[in-house]
């Protein structure tokens, strides 16, 4: 059996122990490579990408998640944010993506699709619970399950994003409220950032929204 060597990262004054294996540990570093030499034209985004992996990291390990698998999705998330919107749209449509609305009207929740769809391919170590964090992490679904919630959640409060009050509130309840709430909070203040900006709001955010929350009042019943 491999062992697994440990790694230590900050949680607020302590340090976190983090132990992957030996496989695990050249896989990331490979991905960590791609990831930086594919994102090399678009520093910003790389240094998101970096920033939310290890924040996805960090709440997987907080809430009981894997935290290998956090980290890679969040390294490969916004693989196709390199491509502008027109490339992205048309690597949509030879996808075959179908939302039932003009693409161009969601194209801001293509790119997790499109990556789900096409890195299989290169990360075949990688399990379909990361592809569909990718997949999901910008439209949210209503079959969120943990790994989900982390890698949208991380990347609405990964470091660089600029301060405001609500991501500083949703930073501030981490460790403190449930993963599902803290999903729950991030996922409805996106909503709500839609809305108040009078920006089309993707007619299936509507269907995920009712059936989280019917979930959760089946919860609050139970």
């Amino acid at each position: 059996m491999a062992k697994k060597k440990g790694k230590s990262r900050e949680k607020g004054g302590e340090k976190l122990r983090i132990s992957y294996t030996p496989k695990q540990q050249v896989l990331l570093a490979r991905i960590t490579e791609d990831v930086t030499e594919h994102l090399a034209a678009k520093p910003r985004r790389l240094a998101h990408s970096l920033s939310v992996a290890k924040t996805a990291e960090r709440l997987a390990v907080a809430y009981g998640v894997d935290p290998f698998l956090a980290r890679a999705a969040g390294l490969l998330h916004d693989w196709e944010k390199v491509c502008s919107v027109s490339e992205q749209l048309a690597h949509a449509r030879e996808l075959g993506i179908d939302l039932g609305v003009e693409l161009e009207l969601v194209h801001s929740v293509l790119h997790g699709m499109i990556a789900a769809r096409v890195l299989p391919a290169r990360y075949p170590e990688l399990p379909p619970a990361v592809w569909h964090a990718i997949a999901v992490h910008t439209s949210a679904s209503a079959d969120m399950g943990p790994l989900d919630e982390v890698l949208f959640v991380a990347d609405g409060i990964e470091p660089l994003r600029p301060d405001s009050p609500p991501i500083e509130r949703l930073r501030a309840l981490v460790g403190r409220a449930s993963l599902d709430d803290l999903f729950w909070d991030s996922f409805v203040g996106g909503i709500t950032y839609v809305l108040e900006g009078g920006r089309y709001l993707y007619p299936g955010t509507i269907d995920v929204y009712n059936a989280l929350a019917a979930r959760r009042a089946g919860r609050a019943h139970s």
